[in-house]
């Protein structure tokens, strides 16, 4: 449980801990501007949600251990290069197949959970696992705010130690899963199609607001990955080996998480971002006193999270996820009415971010454990289906916030709130509506 929650963790952190780096970035290579300093955290988005499923489908055919300690090895070894990297360009480079390492990682160290323990504690080890994830979400602004204080370097170097220690304690306790020999591997066009699809989605989603949303390049992005979904679609119902297999979305709890993690990661994604940044540009703190700020929200997952397989064993996954999601509306609501441009930490700010923590500790490990209802050898490209889901949502709500807070105003901090309250409630709706005849 430890190996498979600090790489889980490790390479989640390093999608939000970037965020509260870009100045310092851009302050040490001169001459680079705003767009291109902000491809360290596009690059990372782009590579990891694209090749999630991929990389869960070969993990689950050469082996989920396998392809798990080859991604940590990825991973350190490309955090490694980060941290010395003495251009933009290698950085940029080096955080795109530090993506790759850990689209290795997150679908693999869930499908070897289920296998390492017996079935009676599999709700309670994967709301362990999924919690982890709200975690380091959770903590990336915060931790990045303290490391970026010595050197924006010590972001990517924490990586080597953890990723060295739990490479050699994985290749010592991880057991092997793998699909039974004779198994087929998913077909090259599936998988082109929805490597082309997710990337050029993502691509255009980030660069949309600088672009501009009626820019012919962002409208030919958007034309050609509706053009890549409608392949994987069709490689979906009609191949013999898709990539992403129909049998996934047969049951309707799976179907609901992934609707719902799309639209609460949208909304989370906003939180983290506009949390720091309205402290920062609106409040004048330091990008340290922003992070030890936000700190609560993380230690309220933990303390949910902690709870989460006893609360799904009561009251089964839907109703601590659609608590959770409407907690989410309740923080964005709150703000909007207490937060203003007169700093006041605990009677605005405080409040909304402990009802964060209860969000995402309750929401995300019940959405996660939908994988845990698929048969097991499909398992981790549930999970990869999963998590690539919270990726684009995440990847839109980054692209919602830079569309609505431009000048970083006041103003546009409460519009980027009300979007945040409303795909809350549209994620509780889509499980209501979703949720199995036999789940709570």
């Amino acid at each position: 449980m430890a190996v498979l929650g600090a790489v889980a963790f490790m390479a989640q952190l390093d999608f939000f801990v970037v965020n509260v780096a870009l100045d310092g970035i851009g302050r040490s290579f001169p001459g680079v501007s705003v767009a291109s300093v902000s491809w360290v955290l596009s690059a990372y988005a782009i590579v990891f949600a694209a090749v999630l499923v991929p990389a869960g489908r070969i993990a689950d055919h050469w082996g989920r251990r396998k392809v798990l300690l080859s991604g940590v090895g990825v991973f350190t070894l490309t955090s490694a290069v980060a941290a010395a990297a003495p251009s933009l360009g290698v950085l940029v480079a080096a955080r795109a197949v530090q993506a790759v390492g850990a689209a290795m990682i997150v679908p693999s160290s869930l499908g070897l959970l289920y296998p390492s323990f017996p079935k009676r504690q599999h709700t309670l080890v994967v709301g362990l696992w999924a919690g982890v994830g709200a975690v380091a979400a959770s903590a990336g602004p915060p931790l990045g705010g303290l490391l970026v204080t010595l050197d924006w370097r010590w972001i990517f170097l924490i990586n080597v130690p953890i990723g060295i220690a739990t490479l050699i304690a994985g290749a010592l306790l991880l057991p092997e899963v793998r699909q039974p020999k004779g198994a087929a591997l998913p077909g090259p066009v599936s998988a082109l199609a929805l490597l082309l699809a997710v990337s050029l989605l993502v691509l255009a989603t980030v660069q949309g607001p600088g672009w501009g949303w009626a820019d012919i390049r962002t409208v030919a992005l958007f034309a050609a990955a509706a053009l890549a979904a409608a392949a994987t679609v069709e490689r979906t119902l009609h191949a013999k080996a898709p990539v992403i297999e129909r049998q996934l979305f047969a049951g309707r709890e799976f179907t609901a998480a992934t609707v719902a993690l799309f639209l609460f990661s949208a909304g989370f994604a906003i939180v983290l971002l506009s949390t720091a940044l309205f402290m920062q540009e609106v409040w004048h703190f330091s990008p340290l006193h922003a992070g030890v700020s936000i700190a609560p929200a993380p230690l309220a997952s933990i303390a949910f999270a902690m709870n989460a397989g006893p609360l799904q064993i009561r009251f089964g996954r839907t109703a601590p996820a659609v608590t959770g999601t409407l907690a989410m509306t309740l923080a964005a609501g709150y703000w909007l009415m207490a937060v203003h441009t007169t700093p006041d930490y605990w009677g605005g700010m405080f409040p909304g971010l402990i009802l964060v923590g209860l969000a995402g500790g309750l929401a995300q490990a019940p959405l996660f454990a939908a994988a845990g209802t698929l048969a097991p050898e499909r398992a981790t490209t549930g999970s990869a289906v999963l998590n690539m889901s919270r990726q684009i949502g995440s990847a839109v709500g980054v692209a919602l916030l830079v569309a609505l807070t431009p000048q970083a105003t006041a103003a546009g901090f409460d519009h980027a709130w009300s979007v945040q309250g409303g795909a809350g409630i549209a994620a509780a709706a889509a499980l209501l509506a979703l949720r199995s005849r036999h789940t709570p």
